[in-house]
């Protein structure tokens, strides 16, 4: 299902550290033109109409992984302009921190997207600097290395 980036789009992630705090869970995804090693997402989606970023973060959540936040803090907001296999995107992210229960395994998780299809998930370190996946949203790094580090 393509996605129609022809407007801003509201959205809700989440930083979920592990339970040692090293490692945040990700969704890895598929090369694109732009990424051709395939990117990490943080996890979420979109905000509905009617919805509070808030409420639709922990909906996201439970919908993909089938899990529940503890101790959900917002950590603030993330602009993003991309583009994604040629098309121009841009988001507006509401960006959140917390544990999952259950937390998925260390190794083999998934999630499931909304149109149904069934996307990885990975700890991805705290400590990034040498991995050659980039991570999106991008501004969210400032976050991850200022607030939970």
């Amino acid at each position: 299902m393509s996605v129609d980036r022809s407007y801003i789009r509201v959205k809700a992630m989440l930083v979920s550290p592990n339970d040692d705090g090293s490692r945040h869970l990700v969704s890895r995804n598929a090369p694109t033109s732009e990424n051709p090693l395939g990117f990490h997402r943080l996890i979420g989606g979109s905000v509905e109409l009617g919805e509070t970023h808030q409420e639709a973060i922990i909906r996201e959540v439970h919908e993909e992984l089938g899990a529940r936040i503890l101790d959900l803090t917002h950590l603030g907001m993330v602009e993003s302009i991309f583009r994604y296999n040629g098309e121009l995107g841009h988001e507006i992210v509401a960006l959140y921190s917390g544990r999952l229960e259950p937390a998925p395994a260390d190794e083999g998780g998934t999630l499931t997207e909304s149109d149904g299809s069934v996307v990885p998930v990975v700890w991805r370190p705290f400590d990034d600097a040498d991995i050659t996946v980039p991570l999106y949203p991008a501004g969210a790094r400032n976050w991850i290395r200022s607030s939970l580090t």
